[in-house]
């Protein structure tokens, strides 16, 4: 989840009976949709001894602090580990994830029936998902063709707010919400609902 630490585990198996040892380089890079990468943002090194059978587990972990200022809208990062087995040369195995962080920072609530020519309210919730505060934020909310920009106060880190948004729908059928919430230290966090208005 984006503002969170992210913690991965490596799987190494020795599969022979033959006693191993494998130097891994790790890497971690944030990258656009594709595969360009942006900037590196980890690197490691270690070794792990591998006797007959055994499989050992190799924790990374990558803080917040480390990929929040260099992530792009495309919210992905690129880890990769590059495994060697020492005195057999060239046997080597690169071990590549993608990992798409995930926005969970809008939550539309819309009330169970809406009828045609009478106002609705929906509650639309936002959050500062980082561990620092937030300033300029601002919300875009598009329905019938129209866009409402709302400047919202500052959110503490961690912090949950919401709004109240009151439309009337002039047709039944299904409606389009979609809201775009943008701050100073990420945008363009996206929630969407499909609003079914009813005939009068």
């Amino acid at each position: 989840v984006f503002g969170k630490d992210i913690t991965l585990l490596l799987i190494l198996n020795n599969l022979s009976t033959d006693r191993k040892t494998v130097k891994v380089d790790m890497s971690a890079s944030t990258v656009l949709y594709t595969r360009r990468t942006v900037t590196e943002i980890l690197k490691a090194t270690t070794s792990v001894d591998l006797s007959s059978k055994q499989g050992k587990h190799i924790r990374l972990k990558i803080p917040y602090s480390y990929y929040g200022k260099y992530l792009t809208t495309d919210k992905r990062i690129q880890v990769t580990a590059l495994c060697e087995v020492m005195h057999r040369q060239g046997l080597k195995l690169l071990v590549e994830k993608t990992i798409i962080l995930e926005d969970t920072n809008i939550i539309i609530k819309v009330p169970r029936r809406i009828v045609v020519n009478k106002a609705a309210t929906l509650e639309i919730s936002y959050a500062n998902p980082l561990p620092e505060p937030v300033s300029r934020c601002v919300l875009l909310v598009t329905l019938m063709n129209q866009q409402v920009k709302i400047h919202l106060a500052r959110l503490a880190p961690r912090e949950r707010s919401k709004i109240y948004f009151e439309f009337t729908p002039r047709k039944s059928g299904p409606l389009q919400l979609q809201v775009d919430f943008s701050c100073d230290k990420f945008s363009h966090v996206k929630g969407f609902v499909t609003i079914a208005v009813a005939p009068a």
